[in-house]
């Protein structure tokens, strides 16, 4: 054997053996599961069923899903024989449904592979460091709150915390809020378009370890402690990825059938011919 034909071995193995390492997976997927009548059920319709009743699958727990899958799987394999039995594959409007459902999932497979094409690692950061750049700094605050029920109330409790009270310990004793009250009245970090306006106004007024006079809102009287400001920080990477990733997909989804559309002839037999449409779907909305 000449030097050529060996170099050219593992090449020829590789090639072989790329095959056969998808074997497995494929036996798997085509391993019967149940029978019924005669008629088999695979793994693989096990999976297919799976993305079809995504819904009710969930609402179950993980140890009854698979039963549920198999039973659903033995009633449709009987329908479905019991309906070719009257001859209804037959039928001009089976046909007719069939060919749509067809062309649907065709639709939606080719869709579905040539739009994960377009999320790349390089398109990811790509389209981050893109928006960053486009990004204003937006101020938040770390703030506490004691709510209660009138101003008389607010008005006695600011008295205590300005005669030097801990305003943790007031917050747990008096405020109304469910949510922030056993924290010492903590509402962590946030915007200003995140709190009722009132609340808003008054808390990013106040300056670091500053107490306001008692504010009226919706829900009640507050009085407020300012702990701190600061230019909100930008999120990281890694932390958005996956919403931009389902953005490059969404937005390679819809450009596809713009695509498509605009590459075709169109033509309308049931009205008037009209100018094409020159607007393009709306973008989604960009994480």
């Amino acid at each position: 054997m000449t030097s050529s034909r060996l170099a050219m071995l593992p090449l020829g193995l590789a090639l072989v053996a790329a095959p056969l390492a998808a074997l497995p997976a494929l036996a798997q997927q085509d391993k019967v599961v149940a029978k019924v009548d005669g008629m088999t059920i695979t793994e693989q319709d096990l999976s297919n069923a799976t993305e079809d009743l995504q819904e009710r699958l969930a609402q179950l727990p993980d140890e009854r899903k698979r039963d549920e899958l198999v039973n659903f799987l033995v009633d449709l394999k009987l329908g479905a024989k019991a309906a070719a039995a009257a001859k209804i594959a037959d039928t001009p409007e089976f046909t007719s449904r069939l060919a749509y459902m067809r062309d649907k999932l065709l639709l939606d497979e080719y869709i579905s592979r040539e739009s994960k094409k377009a999320v790349t690692p390089e398109a990811a950061k790509k389209l981050f460091d893109d928006t960053v750049k486009t990004m204003t700094p937006e101020e938040e605050v770390h703030a506490r709150h004691i709510l209660v029920e009138d101003e008389a109330k607010a008005k006695d409790v600011a008295a205590r915390l300005k005669k030097g009270e801990d305003f943790a310990k007031v917050a747990a004793e008096l405020s109304k809020d469910p949510g922030s009250g056993k924290e010492g009245g903590d509402l962590g970090w946030f915007t200003k378009e995140r709190m009722v306006p009132e609340f808003a106004e008054a808390a990013f007024k106040l300056d670091k370890g500053q107490i306001s006079d008692p504010v009226k809102s919706q829900f009640g009287w507050h009085v407020i402690k300012l702990e701190d400001k600061r230019s909100k920080p930008l999120p990281k990477f890694e932390e958005v990825k996956p919403q931009i990733d389902q953005y490059l997909e969404r937005k390679a989804q819809q450009d596809i059938v713009v695509a498509l559309r605009e590459k075709a002839k169109v033509e309308r037999l049931d009205k008037p011919a009209t100018p094409a449409p020159t607007d393009k779907p709306a973008e989604p909305k960009k994480p």
